[in-house]
């Protein structure tokens, strides 16, 4: 029950917001009445976009202690609606990722989940991916919905286990005016911000626990492995005080997962994963990752068990059958799921090669995304789902003079220069091999 010093504290606060700026500018920590009074005057728009940015700034350079950013988290979280979704028997875990190019891996856990008898509901925010994201990627499929009405969504969820929506306003609305501002100040990376965020977000969806792959590197929000590994820590700790179940893995993201990148080539690549074809990166993360989640779930017992339980539904086909379920409870067509072939090829293909022999010491994973991006924007801001870039030579690969690059896929040539710039960019070739970096550094619970 909040004390009387506490009541006093808020209401003596009046409209000095300007003060909380000036304390977190000196590194002081917010008491819990000014975090409701934070919360509060961010939530009633009390106060000035140039303020807000301010103490964003503020944030984002001095952070916030544990106990500010569990308070704010709680604060966040209970600023709109909570999807309790009590009709649902089944433990509700739920997945997020800080970025990732040409990342698959949230898609297939989530319908590999529902396949191990785990309810996701799947609320994905515009930070969820970089640059393309989720939600891109699956308008590739004709018909498809990610505009689901909460109701047909918790429907959705206790029926077939899962569903995919675009994050309901109504849903952490403090988290929607706070993330507009972190865009226009270059200010998305904050770790206690970033906690904040998914953390209310994913509580507030009907999840019960969550696992989040912290992604670092190029094609990451996080670019530093320290940075990445406090993130992990400090999501960790705040959930746990909630009273809630979450593990984090630190994962290496300084060069594209699997084959493509673009949305239609990677539900493709997807729907290939689900037939049991899997690339050695994409399967150490989905394995992992899936364990995680069984486990939390408890519907495992043990990591053995864990592993042959994702390892069958990956193999037999259930998990592929998931997705097309889904896929058509949203309004998709289900034909394109049996027959990728269905999907719409670029007219124009170009093999980018490499002007001079090595190996490929380093790939920038965020010059792949912008190029590919480029590529696929129509004039209208729609985006040509048959774009992208296949057959992408990673790190470590030894490469001729002349040899490809990667294969790029394309139809209008208004920014192909301009991207392909960026693509050109991204490989660093060296005479040596260099040094392999564990894809999956850290395990934080």
């Amino acid at each position: 029950m909040e004390s009387e010093s506490t009541k006093d504290q808020a209401e003596n606060l009046e409209h000095s917001f300007h003060l909380l700026i000036e304390k977190k500018r000196d590194n002081e920590e917010l008491s819990e009445g000014e975090i409701r009074y934070l919360a509060e005057s961010i939530l009633k728009q009390r106060i000035s976009d140039t303020q807000l940015a301010a103490l964003v700034m503020a944030i984002y350079f001095r952070g916030l202690s544990l106990q500010e950013t569990s308070l704010f988290t709680e604060e966040m979280m209970l600023s709109g609606e909570i999807f309790a979704l009590p009709k649902i028997a089944r433990p509700k875990i739920d997945r997020y990722a800080t970025g990732g190019v040409g990342d698959k891996t949230g898609l297939v856990l989530i319908v590999l989940a529902a396949a191990c008898g785990i309810a996701v509901p799947a609320m994905l925010g515009e930070e969820e991916g970089f640059i393309i994201s989720d939600l891109d990627k699956l308008s590739a499929i004709p018909g498809i919905s990610v505009d689901l009405k909460p109701e047909r969504f918790a429907k959705q969820v206790h029926d077939i286990g899962c569903a995919i929506t675009r994050q309901f306003q109504q849903i952490t609305p403090i988290h929607h005016l706070l993330f507009r501002i972190r865009q226009q100040t270059g200010t998305i990376p904050s770790l206690s911000l970033t906690t904040c965020s998914l953390l209310s977000k994913k509580f507030s969806e009907g999840a019960e626990g969550v696992v989040v792959d912290v992604k670092w590197g190029n094609g990451s929000y996080i670019r530093g492995f320290e940075e990445a590994k406090q993130l992990a820590r400090l999501i960790t700790r705040v959930a746990k005080g909630m009273n809630r179940r979450c593990v984090a893995l630190v994962t290496d993201m300084n060069q594209p997962l699997g084959n493509t990148v673009g949305t239609g080539l990677e539900i493709q690549e997807i729907i290939r994963i689900l037939h049991g074809e899997v690339d050695s990166e994409s399967d150490e993360l989905i394995l992992r990752l899936g364990m995680e989640m069984v486990r939390l779930a408890g519907v495992a017992g043990s990591t053995l068990s864990a592993k042959q339980m994702i390892k069958r539904h990956l193999s037999d086909g259930t998990a592929l059958a998931k997705f097309r379920e889904m896929v058509v409870a949203q309004g998709g067509d289900g034909s394109y799921i049996d027959n990728p072939d269905k999907f719409p090829k670029a007219s124009q293909v170009r093999r980018l090669s490499a002007m001079k022999r090595g190996y490929v010491h380093t790939i920038d994973a965020g010059l792949i995304a912008r190029g590919v991006d480029l590529l696929s924007r129509r004039p209208d801001n729609s985006i040509d789902h048959s774009v992208g870039i296949s057959e992408i030579k990673k790190v470590g690969a030894q490469i001729k003079q002349g040899e490809s690059l990667m294969t790029v896929h394309y139809n209008d040539e208004t920014h192909l220069e301009a991207a392909l710039e960026y693509l050109r960019s991204a490989h660093r070739l060296a005479p040596k091999r260099p040094a392999e970096n564990d894809l999956i550094a850290e395990r934080v619970a």
